[in-house]
């Protein structure tokens, strides 16, 4: 397949910083819209890359973007809302946006970041996802929906937010720790993108449910998270109703670590059926042989941050 043009939102976050450099090893041109470049030098240092202060909820700024463009590759998600910044607006209004642009610049392909179950349960978080595969499926584009259960990886929240919960708390109350998850790295999402990049045949007009090769409950996850760290921090799972509790207690919080619409998502397991890794050719990872080096990241992220502290 002969280089393309990408134009990526949402790059510069967990799943991009993984993407943007297989996308460049692999000898396409990629331009990331990023709200502010100057915090995102490392992607930018990258052959064939740059990196563009834009706000790519503006219209014209994406019209503007997808000119002469091959291909979009949208990124952008949150997990809990924030000021302008709801489901609707980021999961749905976003994506509408992104194709009337590409149907201006007769851009025909693209892929769309998704989240396994969308559509199902109870949560919002859901409900736009799956509100937004809809329009991407009636979109008449060339589309690829990448579906994943929770992601890890160096700088995931996942580990990095269990890990440091275990260090600061004497005892850690988990809601929803039945819950059934399967963990999947994050570099294998980013190689089913660039898998499906590289031929575009493989993934049009199709979703990808992208799952690990081991299913847990969030106990379990949380218990290898711990026994990986060296800690002895007791666990103790929440009844439904504590559970719920705590949500609405830590969605005042600063940084939200936990909210209601998280507490309705866990009641939704996040296990797929139709293996995406298999039909992609791609071998997924399993989670507790990364938790040793993840943690050992995460310990040296914070020395790096504290020294960085001590010279200003």
């Amino acid at each position: 397949m002969p280089a393309q043009q990408l134009v990526v939102l949402g790059g510069t976050g967990f799943v991009g910083r993984h993407l943007v450099p297989r996308l460049a090893a692999d000898g396409h041109r990629v331009v990331v819209l990023s709200r502010n470049r100057e915090q995102h030098r490392e992607l930018g240092v990258l052959p064939g890359v740059q990196v563009r202060s834009a706000d790519a909820h503006d219209p014209a700024v994406l019209q503007r973007e997808l000119a002469g463009a091959d291909a979009a590759i949208n990124l952008v998600g949150i997990l809990n809302p924030r000021g302008i910044h709801s489901f609707e607006h980021v999961h749905v209004e976003l994506v509408e946006k992104v194709i009337e642009a590409c149907r201006a610049n007769g851009v025909t392909r693209l892929h769309q970041m998704s989240a396994l179950k969308a559509g199902q349960g109870l949560s919002n978080y859901l409900k736009s996802r799956g509100q937004m595969e809809a329009r991407v499926r009636q979109s008449g584009l060339d589309w690829t929906l990448y579906q994943p259960s929770v992601m890890f990886g160096e700088g995931d929240g996942l580990v990095n937010r269990f890990g440091r919960l275990l260090r600061q708390l004497p005892v850690l109350p988990l809601a929803r720790a039945q819950a059934r998850l399967a963990p999947t790295w994050v570099g294998d999402v980013a190689a089913a993108i660039a898998r499906c990049v590289d031929n575009p045949a493989l993934g049009r007009q199709r979703g990808f449910e992208l799952y690990g090769p081991d299913v847990f409950s969030l106990g379990e996850i949380v218990r290898l998270i711990r026994d990986a760290s060296g800690r002895r921090t007791p666990i103790l799972e929440l009844p439904d109703g504590l559970g719920r509790l705590q949500a609405q207690l830590a969605e005042l919080l600063p940084g939200k670590p936990f909210s209601l619409d998280n507490f309705r998502s866990l009641r939704t397991d996040s296990v797929g059926k139709n293996d995406g890794y298999a039909m992609l050719g791609i071998t997924p990872q399993a989670f507790a042989p990364w938790l040793p080096r993840l943690l050992t990241a995460s310990a040296r992220q914070r020395r790096l941050s504290a020294a960085r502290s001590l010279r200003r």
